[in-house]
């Protein structure tokens, strides 16, 4: 029969420990286990009770040796097939072990699972509302069945609850003790384990109840604690010569907002993707998803078992090499450039995209960036069906390619800026007419490449406006005059047109309204504010 070494150490705490070990013994089958604790010289009782646990191994250490080297003292005795490393601040849960058992050796190439929990960190909790054990348990005893199909691939594992084959350990190496007293230990167990080419399992169809770092915690200062993960956070970066946050950096935000079907067959391709945290939650969610990289730190790429086509390089600089418009999603995300460097190197890519694609990006969330961005952003991206949202210090937008493409753009600013210096404007005018009624570009395209490109915007689309309206095509008009409006409220031709326009269509109280506001007035606005008055008076 199979068995598992449960290694737990304690420091003080004892009544936590009690709950611990009591819920192991009740939830757990007989023969299956061996519990290991090793106490960091707890002076609060805890050796006493130990003493009186015959079903213990026991290992007493005479000062504080750290969660490191306790977790492999107690490894190094273990003679379990697999190695659990729990907390003392735990309770565990009706099958919680034989599910996590299940999981780790449903395929070979899994070296270590975990469970999902109220009270963790890194995207391993859930919300509950239970309000004691007694309903944690009745809550978990329904929660955990048995499924495969609940269960995700990750980079990193929270060490609270971690089950490891003991083959894995022997391979990749005890906890590093170099992070004593602990913290970041289990970041670079996980990313040793998935560099040797095993694959670590989040198993979210078991639950069980953490109270939350108490034992390590316990009796320290925030200002010391604090200190100690900035130690230990340079130690790991200094270790693998990259900020561990870009090798396991996973948000799940920027899947919430990837809404295709789950069997979609997506493309997709992330830049800076560093360990491919995110990617492997992307196929999580879309099992048929082929993933693409891009990233010039190679030793961030640590995942073995990533299934990614990944380019090393600096996406600013090197030339890609992808089939146009192969994409249905591309990420930009926690991607460390200004907006006019962000721009270049959308411009750059965004041709691997397909029409309709969408381009996920996230920003500082800073009101004067993301308003600069829009105002740059390639003409043949959607701001006005963008979703966005906060995270945290940043905002993520996705935006939609669409059908302009780099030669209709070149012809678009080409024909605007013939309008603007009275260059064959005429034919100019009917051409973009043409370009309209054909859907080959639309009014929004011409208003942004009027905000960005041209310089007496106003004029351009009072002359685009007028000449849409004597060819007839209505729908044109009132969006760019309104537009024109927006840029000065008081320019007479556009008042003018306005009140022209909707004294044509009916509307004349509200031309009116605009050709009142002229001050100046010359005969022709003076007569047609006297036949609109006209109009009014004889309704």
């Amino acid at each position: 029969m199979m068995k598992t070494s449960i290694i737990i150490l304690t420091y003080n705490k004892l009544d936590y420990t009690i709950k611990c070990i009591e819920s192991i013994r009740k939830y757990t089958e007989k023969d299956t286990y061996e519990i290991i604790i090793v106490d960091n010289a707890s002076t609060d009782g805890t050796v006493e009770w130990l003493e009186r646990q015959e079903d213990i191994i026991k290992i007493y250490n005479k000062v504080n040796l750290g969660f490191p080297k306790g977790c492999n003292q107690g490894i190094e005795i273990a003679k379990g097939d697999n190695v659990m490393l729990l907390n003392n601040d735990v309770i565990v849960t009706k099958n919680w072990l034989n599910n996590l058992v299940k999981h780790l050796y449903s395929r070979k190439e899994i070296g270590a699972v975990g469970p999902v929990t109220n009270n963790s960190v890194y995207f391993q909790w859930i919300k509950v509302n239970y309000k004691n054990i007694n309903e944690m348990q009745a809550f978990a005893e329904k929660y955990n069945e048995f499924n495969p199909a609940l269960c995700e691939e990750r980079i990193k594992l929270i060490g609270f609850c971690m089950l490891i084959k003991k083959e894995v350990i022997n391979k990749v190496g005890l906890l590093d003790e170099v992070f004593t007293p602990g913290n970041f230990e289990d970041d670079d167990l996980s990313i040793r384990i998935v560099k040797e080419g095993y694959k670590l399992i989040f198993c979210k169809d078991t639950f069980i109840h953490h109270f939350g770092s108490i034992s390590f915690e316990a009796d320290k200062k925030e200002e010391e604690y604090q200190k100690l993960l900035i130690r230990n956070k340079n130690i790991i970066d200094e270790k693998w010569g990259i900020d561990i946050y870009h090798i396991i950096c996973i948000r799940p935000d920027i899947i919430s907002i990837m809404n295709d079907k789950k069997d979609s067959a997506l493309n997709v391709l992330q830049l800076e993707c560093g360990g491919g945290g995110l990617l492997l939650q992307i196929k999580n969610k879309f099992p048929n998803a082929v993933l693409y990289g891009v990233e010039k730190h190679e030793n961030a790429l640590v995942n073995k078992t990533l299934e990614a086509k990944i380019t090393i390089g600096d996406a600013e600089k090197i030339e890609l090499d992808y089939e146009e418009e192969l994409f249905d999603y591309i990420l930009i995300v926690d991607y460390p450039l200004d907006n006019i460097k962000m721009i270049y190197l959308i411009n750059k890519i965004k041709k691997y995209l397909k029409k309709g694609g969408k381009l996920i990006v996230s920003l500082p969330r800073n009101t004067n960036i993301i308003n600069e961005f829009y105002q740059i952003l390639p003409l043949d991206f959607d701001r006005d069906l963008t979703e966005h949202f906060d995270f945290e210090p940043q905002f993520v937008t996705k935006l939609t390619k669409g059908e302009l493409n780099e030669r209709e753009l070149l012809k678009l600013k080409f024909l605007l800026r013939r309008i603007e210096n009275n260059i064959e404007q005429e034919e100019s005018l009917r051409e973009i007419n043409n370009l309209l009624i054909s859907n080959v570009i639309s009014v929004k395209n011409i208003i942004q490449v009027v905000f960005n490109e041209i310089i007496k915007k106003e004029y351009v689309l009072n002359s685009i406006a007028v000449n849409n309206f004597s060819s007839h095509s209505y729908d044109y008009v009132i969006p760019l005059l309104s537009k024109a409006l927006e840029l000065n409220c008081k320019n007479p031709d556009t008042l003018f047109n306005l009140s022209y326009v909707l004294s044509k269509f009916g509307e004349y109280d509200m031309a009116l309204q605009y050709i009142s506001q002229i001050e100046e007035k010359d005969e022709e606005i003076i007569t047609l504010e006297s036949s609109i008055r006209g109009e009014i008076n004889e309704r």
